[in-house]
């Protein structure tokens, strides 16, 4: 039986047009990416073991271990993940994306994006900013202060102020950050801004005081990649609902 290629491709880069990506929360990565357990790190890039990792993955994987309390520090944290008791596995194979070394962990919370258009989900973990993260490999004790109020206070606010929000339209974000100077990857500043506005309203409301709103929105306001990580997710529910037509030649 013979496959018409290019009207598989068109089915195929149609279905990636169609797609309204939008943010609708954040959630535990062990709650709502599909096959995340406890000792699975997820991370960038194709399957890889311990030992060929480059030393920016492997500082992010001591770093996810120490954060999940399975390791007190570097040492031990090195010992277990070259034990085998550590499952290793892409972002992509769960339907999930990360800037860098891209390493996700099972509590940590991850921005859940949703495909309006064909139902398909994508997902993503919180951008750190600037300088010293784990996404380059870094784990000290400061990293790992930002990790846990990103994950215990910043997260829960806000999931609540994109709920009340009613979600946050990616593409239609990334159209006017377009118009005023961002490339969408690189340079997210404006793109950045706009999320921060969008929310600004509702983190102020969902925020057990005020303190605690003016944290998140100077950490938001300051980091021009806030929005880096809703996009490459919003870019894998696009990706991946072209995955799967017949004779489609599009990688």
């Amino acid at each position: 039986m013979s496959v018409d290629i290019d009207q598989a491709n068109l089915t195929a880069v149609t279905r990636m047009i169609e797609t309204r990506p939008v943010l609708a929360g954040l959630g535990k990565a062990a709650d709502v990416i599909p096959g995340m357990h406890e000792n699975l790190l997820l991370h960038a890039g194709p399957p890889i073991s311990w030992e060929r990792m480059s030393g920016p993955l492997r500082g992010a994987v001591i770093g996810a271990l120490i954060f999940e309390g399975k390791a007190n520090d570097a040492a031990e944290a090195e010992a277990l993940a070259a034990s085998g008791e550590i499952d290793f596995e892409p972002c992509h194979h769960h339907g999930a994306v990360g800037p860098m070394a891209g390493v996700t962990s099972p509590s940590m919370r991850v921005y859940i994006v949703e495909n309006q258009t064909h139902g398909n989900r994508a997902f993503s973990n919180l951008n750190e900013g600037y300088g010293k993260v784990l996404r380059y490999g870094a784990y000290q004790e400061d990293v790992q202060q930002r990790l846990r109020w990103m994950n215990d206070v910043m997260g829960p606010v806000l999931h609540d102020a994109i709920a009340a929000a009613g979600g946050v339209d990616i593409r239609a974000l990334l159209a006017e950050a377009l118009h005023m100077g961002d490339e969408g990857h690189n340079r997210n500043k404006a793109g950045s801004l706009l999320y921060t506005k969008n929310l600004a309203p509702h983190v102020v409301k969902a925020a057990p005081n005020s303190d605690v709103a003016a944290d998140i929105l100077k950490f938001l306001g300051d980091n021009a990649l806030s929005v880096l990580n809703p996009v490459m997710a919003a870019c894998k529910a696009m990706g991946d609902a072209a995955h799967g037509v017949e004779g489609s030649t599009l990688v």
